[in-house]
Parts: structure tokens; C-alpha cells; sequence
């Protein structure tokens, strides 16, 4: 990610984020209104928690897979995010899985639902993603490559798709048998359709299927609210930023920098007078737990850090890092080592606090 300079960054962002409801009216037929989205945000608790694959999964596929899915394992380690106050996760589906055998992919849904729910947790589900591996294949996943972060995840649907409409009648099905089934399910709390769009040297390649995406969950009339979120610089995607900024019902964002730089970035979303949630967010060095966590909390801004147990996913390690290397002093992403315990005990602490947690 290139650096830019603050002046630079208020510039773009205000340049590219300010609502545009002329233009964007046809675009956003069917969104939520301002306030009806206001009024579903005030009746959350602050939504506080984290993105979540079971630490035996490397990816969506392992997660999701007959053979892998792993419901003990789910369970455990929600009830650990569950003892840290946590009542929402951001967990990541994928259309192979889906494919591959549709039913039982919603029943194995319906599953990990009800083990959500016995922790009092309402899960974001995430549809579709451009980040990592470009091309995902269902069946056995690959082992973890020692030290690198994050060596197995794959996209969803993937470039070759993503980029050829004419297999975009799956993709299709796929949307709308998911949200369709579950459109009324008051486990869920939120449809995130599709993660970081343009990532992977997409660029604007995925703004057409994003388009899509957002119509055909809207076609199914699901009484949960869809986002996806911005991310990165604004300057780089300005189509894509417009687009996610003026369709989402809740806007949504990452954040992996430092304090200031999100107020700057909050303080501009802001402005389309919406609720705010930060689906991403940890990347210890750059945006810290003890002083991001007690600013989403003062602002009511959900916030999702990256990763709970330490896992298959090897984002301990920075990104970049180099096969055999040591465990990090400072892990990059996640809280809990494979026992339960937490990688910084203050850091446990300070959320079990905020969302008290610890209090009778």
C-alpha cells in the first residue's frame, strides 16, 4: 500500500465520500433509509467482536467442507470469544463449498447459527472475497506453509469468475439460495456481500460484479441490513468507494492504521449519517488495541478486530513474513493462543471492561 500524505488523504476522501444522492438515487433503490438504518443501529448493543474461523481451518473451504467443518472446535472458541464480552463475529462463507453441495452447506450454516447463538453471538456473514489465493479448488485444502501469514485463504469466487460474466449465473444462485434461506433469521446480524473489492490488482474489474451482488440480495428482501466495506486508500478505487459508500445500509470499513488516521476516516464517513462499523481492524504496531478499542467504544462504532485463537491462518505473522520465522514478539493479528489463554492479558482485560463483561 503506497503512503500518502494527510492533506492528501482528507482531500480524496472528502472528494469521493461525500453522499451523492442525485446521482445515486437509481443505484440505491431498494437501500435502507437513513433512518430506518439509525433506528436498527439503536437498538444493537456496541457491537464488539471479531473475524472468526476456527483455528483447525486455513481457509473458508476447510471451515466450510463436510469432511472439515469442525463444530466442536466452533464452539470451544466461540464461548472464549464469548468470555471476552464479544456478541458478534465476522465469519467468511464460500461459494465452492456452496456449490459443491448446497444443502448441506445450509445445514452446516444452520449449525454454526445455533452454536452463535448459544454463546448469545449474531454473527456478519460474508459472501464473496478478492483477497489472497486466486484461485480456490474444493476438496483437500493445503497444509499451512510454516510462518506465513495467511498461506491458504482464497478468493470467492476468484478473478476467472469474477472477471467472466457468463459464469455469473452461479454466482447468482448462490446469493440468492443463501440470503433467501436465511433473509428472516434473527441469528444473523448482518450480510457483508463482498470483502475488499478490487483487492489483488482487481482494481475496478470487480465493480460490476459488486453491482450485482448488492441487486440480487436485494431481489431477496432480507430483513438483515447489507454493507461492504471501504477500505485501503480511498484514492486508489473511487468507483468502487462511491459505489459501497452509497449503497451500503450500514457503512462499513477497515482500518489497519494508526488513532489518527481513523478519526479522519470516521469523521468523513460520518457524513453520509449512517451507522459505522469497522469490519477490519489490528494490526498491532499500527492500529493497537488499547487505544482503537476504547475509541470505538466512545464513538458506539462496531469494531471487528482480526482473528481470535491463533491458528491454521498464521496471521500472528505479519504480512510478508518469511517461511521459518520465529513467532513474533508482537503478534500481528489475533488475541488467544491455542489453549484459550490470551496473547496480552491487558488486553483481555481492556474488553472485558468496555463491554463490562466482568460486571455482575
Amino acid at each position: 500500500m503506497r503512503k500518502s500524505s494527510s492533506f492528501l488523504l482528507v482531500l480524496s476522501v472528502l472528494a469521493l465520500l461525500i453522499p451523492q444522492t442525485a446521482q445515486c438515487a437509481e443505484a440505491t433503490a431498494g437501500r435502507w433509509s437513513t433512518e430506518k438504518a439509525t433506528q436498527w443501529y439503536d437498538k444493537q448493543p456496541w457491537l464488539v467482536g471479531c473475524n472468526f474461523s476456527p483455528s483447525t481451518a486455513i481457509n473458508q473451504l476447510e471451515m466450510w467442507q463436510a469432511d472439515t467443518f469442525d463444530p466442536e472446535t466452533i464452539d470451544r472458541e466461540l464461548g472464549w470469544a464469548a468470555s471476552l464480552g464479544m456478541n458478534t463475529v465476522r465469519t467468511y462463507l464460500h461459494d465452492l463449498a456452496w456449490e459443491a453441495d448446497p444443502e448441506g452447506f445450509k445445514q452446516r450454516l444452520d449449525q454454526f447459527l445455533d452454536l452463535c447463538a448459544k454463546h448469545n453471538i449474531r454473527p456478519m456473514l460474508v459472501i464473496f472475497d478478492d483477497c489472497w489465493n486466486p484461485e480456490p479448488k474444493i476438496g483437500k485444502q493445503p497444509e499451512p506453509v510454516p510462518s506465513i501469514h495467511n498461506s491458504g485463504w482464497v478468493q470467492s469466487p476468484g478473478p476467472a469468475i469474477v472477471n467472466d460474466p457468463a459464469q455469473w449465473e452461479r454466482l447468482e444462485r448462490y446469493v440468492k439460495d443463501v440470503i433467501g434461506s436465511f433473509r428472516d433469521d434473527k441469528r444473523i446480524l448482518i450480510w457483508d456481500l463482498y470483502n475488499e473489492p478490487g483487492n489483488t490488482e482487481q482494481g475496478n474489474k470487480s465493480l460490476p460484479l459488486l453491482v450485482k451482488t448488492f441487486e440480487w440480495a436485494r431481489s431477496m428482501d432480507p430483513s438483515q441490513p447489507l454493507t461492504s466495506a471501504v477500505w485501503g486508500l480511498m484514492e486508489d478505487r473511487p468507483a468502487i468507494n462511491a459505489y459501497l459508500t452509497n449503497e451500503s445500509d450500514i457503512i462499513s470499513l477497515h482500518h489497519y492504521q494508526n488513532l489518527e488516521k481513523l478519526k479522519l476516516k470516521v469523521e468523513t464517513l460520518k457524513q453520509h449519517g449512517r451507522p459505522l462499523i469497522s469490519s477490519e481492524w489490528l494490526a498491532r504496531g499500527r492500529s493497537d488495541v488499547a487505544d482503537q478499542l476504547p475509541f470505538y467504544h466512545k464513538e458506539r462504532i462496531g469494531a471487528y478486530n482480526w482473528g481470535l485463537v491463533s491458528g491454521k491462518t498464521n496471521t500472528i505473522y505479519p504480512w510478508g513474513s518469511k517461511e521459518g520465522s520465529p513467532e513474533p514478539d508482537r503478534w500481528h493479528h489475533d488475541l488467544l493462543r491455542k489453549n484459550g489463554t490470551p496473547f496480552d492479558p491487558a488486553e483481555a482485560a481492556l474488553f472485558r471492561k468496555l463491554t463490562q463483561h466482568d460486571i455482575e
